[in-house]
């Protein structure tokens, strides 16, 4: 496949990528093709400028930016190295995906939270292991509804997640939370937050525990109870509820979380 034909699948497979293209300097109209992973394809005309650009073009991707810069040759980049030296003009063009959220658990709540998610530009996923709740006539607002456990999903996709996307379990069920929170912790994911009581949530870390979860520091990822303290009821206020805790979570605003409050979560 040609560079540009990568690119384009990865863009409609919705995943993140970035095509870096010489635009002034020798190899006028190389491209390299980068993902969060690494080179994808193409070269710009020696593997030590594919190195340099590949590794700053991952940080661009994963911060979603599009932008100019300039290196040598060989791929020199600071002003030093520059002297002198030909200078390379690498455009570089990243494609980020709308950000996603992985809804485990076809509930009531799910239909609520995919609906108030799509509003706010997520691309929603529901993933349930029993088909006949897991349905498209139950979830039409998600982007996709499949019918599978948590630890295929996160081998399969989990390499996909990263600091804009959120993952919420919603099940109360252990044979699925459980695998459903060790598989998001794998992951770069930028919020994980389970549904249920304190004292669900008490049992919950007994559980993961048995499967060698305990730092605090991989504890301390997971929101439980999910959602902000706003005193929601409905499936859609709790909704809100969820969402809020992600905003403030990832814009780092303080805003009082259900787990850390000791009074009644209704």
């Amino acid at each position: 496949m040609s560079p540009y034909e990568i690119f384009s699948s990865h863009v409609r497979d919705n995943s993140p990528v970035a095509l870096a293209t010489i635009i002034e300097g020798p190899n006028v109209g190389a491209l390299l093709v980068v993902t969060p992973q690494g080179v994808a394809g193409g070269t710009l005309g020696n593997s030590e400028i594919d190195r340099v650009v590949s590794r700053d073009t991952m940080g661009e991707l994963e911060a979603g930016r599009t932008i100019v810069r300039h290196y040598g040759p060989e791929g020199q980049s600071t002003p030093e190295d520059l002297i002198d030296t030909d200078t390379v003009r690498v455009f570089i063009e990243s494609f980020s995906p709308p950000p996603l959220m992985w809804i485990f658990g076809a509930v009531d709540f799910t239909a609520a939270l995919a609906r108030v998610a799509k509003i706010l530009g997520y691309h929603v996923t529901v993933c349930d292991a029993r088909e006949i709740f897991a349905t498209r006539r139950r979830f039409p607002m998600a982007d996709e509804v499949r019918v599978t456990w948590p630890t295929p999903m996160f081998e399969e996709r989990g390499d996909r997640l990263g600091p804009r996307d959120a993952v919420c379990i919603l099940t109360h069920d252990p044979k699925f939370d459980v695998p459903a929170i060790e598989g998001a912790l794998a992951t770069k994911v930028g919020y994980i937050g389970v549904m249920g009581s304190r004292k669900t949530h008490e049992k919950r870390l007994e559980r993961l525990a048995d499967v060698g979860i305990t730092s605090a520091e991989q504890l301390s990822r997971v929101h439980s109870p999910i959602g902000l303290d706003l005193g929601g009821r409905t499936p859609e206020e709790t909704a809100i509820s969820i969402v809020g805790e992600i905003i403030s979570s990832r814009t780092g605003r303080e805003a009082r979380s259900l787990g850390a409050t000791d009074g009644p979560i209704h």
